[in-house]
């Protein structure tokens, strides 16, 4: 979610074990010689992670030349996911690899729609209607960019049966019986037996996965940082006179700006990835991509926000009913402003997010902070748990998150408006009192018995 709002390990090809880069110290505070020495072991660390990647990765890709591998992408690619995966499918063709870039949810942010209208960027959205038409077979790999598999769904029907909730189903004259629930690309592809390639992310690690080579650092802040260092290390010699190359590295600086706040939360291995796409990418098709118009639904989604959020120690909270499936990026914007009021170093937007024509529903929010002690993958984490499986409903890292809870059995109906008005109150109200739990645990009427 990306929001977009909504993952890493260190590993050799046999061993899975992550490597965890040490913080550095304080800054402002004057340091020892055992921590200038550490320091310094530190970055020679750092130095020899890329490297080293850079070479299990090339020994992988000898191990598939002539090979068809799928790329999956989160459902709503965000433009680090988008121009990651771009330079992934573009390494690949250097070892005869064809790669095809996929997702299953929709392009709902005016950004992400002007990237991939204006640099021609190849992407196909799988349906299950898409699905069924598809030989497996005919791909030996997937690969997981910017993400590790829990994000990809396909949008479609499945059946299943579920005990009644009769007084209120009764009540509104709903049918009962039918959970509808999205299907998960990750489980579709690899229920057919397609092996995983590889996993290259920036956020924590989500869970094993059984991966040929895994390239996962939560300590840089975007995933086209870890492409950059790739094209930096000779992998692709991008050339300022090809078109193609120009056009990626223009995707890979918006995926840049785009997941450290226009740089201003940037580490050194950002700008040094800034320094090296400054001398390929097209300012002015970056410029355009910017300056894409917001549509009324984004507006639409702000002005709610406003009419409906609460402000309590700090925390800005705003439930916004429901919404389009097509529009679901206009959360994560709505967030993004909320977050500028004063007094506000966090906000967190919600709404119902529906697909009138299959029946799906789900409750999807997008956190926002500038305070720099709050963990936004822990407080989402912390707030909503886990679902059935043990899967987080969200997470999230420095500086924004989101989540995504199913409504499930009570998908749809919403041609009847005192129903849908008291499905609303019901999440709303949940929703609020998870929030609560932890930015104001005394005023939650749990506290109050």
């Amino acid at each position: 979610m990306k929001d977009h709002q909504p993952t890493n390990s260190d590993e050799v090809s046999d061993n899975h074990e992550a490597e965890v880069v040490p913080s550095a110290s304080t800054p402002g505070k004057r340091r020892s010689k055992a921590e200038v020495a550490s320091e310094d072991d530190r970055a020679s660390l750092r130095g020899e992670l890329p490297d080293r990647k850079v070479e299990q990765l090339r020994q992988m890709f000898d191990r598939h030349r002539g090979d068809r591998q799928l790329i999956l992408l989160q459902d709503f690619p965000d433009p680090d996911a988008l121009s990651s995966a771009w330079a992934y499918k573009l390494i690949a063709e250097q070892y005869d690899i064809q790669c095809e870039i996929i997702y299953a949810g929709a392009l709902s942010h005016q950004e992400n729609i002007a990237l991939v209208k204006l640099t021609g960027l190849p992407l196909q959205r799988w349906t299950l209607e898409t699905t069924k038409t598809k030989d497996l077979s005919a791909y030996q790999g997937c690969v997981f960019i910017d993400n590790q598999g829990t994000t990809c769904n396909l949008r479609g029907l499945q059946l299943n049966t579920i005990p009644i909730i009769w007084l209120l189903l009764r009540q509104y004259n709903c049918m009962a019986g039918i959970l509808f629930l999205r299907k998960s690309l990750t489980e579709f592809i690899l229920g057919a037996g397609v092996p995983i390639a590889a996993v290259i992310d920036h956020h924590s690690l989500q869970g094993e996965m059984n991966a040929e080579f895994t390239d996962l650092r939560p300590d840089i802040r975007a995933t086209a940082t870890i492409f950059t260092e790739y094209l930096q290390a000779g992998m692709v010699a991008f050339d300022g006179s090809v078109s193609q190359h120009v056009k990626c590295a223009t995707a890979l600086m918006h995926g840049l700006r785009s997941d450290t706040n226009a740089l201003r939360q940037a580490q050194e291995e950002e700008f040094l990835a800034a320094a090296y796409l400054s001398r390929f990418y097209d300012p002015q098709l970056l410029n355009a991509v910017l300056q894409s118009s917001r549509s009324k639904w984004v507006m639409d989604a702000i002005e709610r926000s406003l009419k409906h959020r609460i402000v309590q120690n700090n925390f800005s909270i705003a439930g916004i009913g429901y919404l389009r499936y097509d529009d679901r990026d206009s959360i994560p914007q709505a967030a993004d402003f909320l977050v500028t009021e004063e007094n506000v170093h966090t906000a967190v937007v919600y709404a119902i997010v529906h697909d009138k024509d299959e029946e799906i529903e789900v409750v999807i929010g997008s956190l926002r902070t500038n305070k720099l002690t709050l963990d936004p993958d822990e407080f989402i984490k912390e707030a909503f748990g886990q679902d059935a499986q043990g899967r987080f409903f969200g997470g999230g890292r420095s500086q924004a998150g989101g989540f995504e809870i199913p409504v499930g059995f009570l998908s749809g109906g919403n041609e009847n408006s005192d129903y849908a008005r008291h499905k609303w109150e019901v999440f709303d109200s949940q929703i609020k009192q998870k929030l609560m739990s932890l930015i104001s645990p005394t005023d939650n009427p749990v506290y109050d018995r």
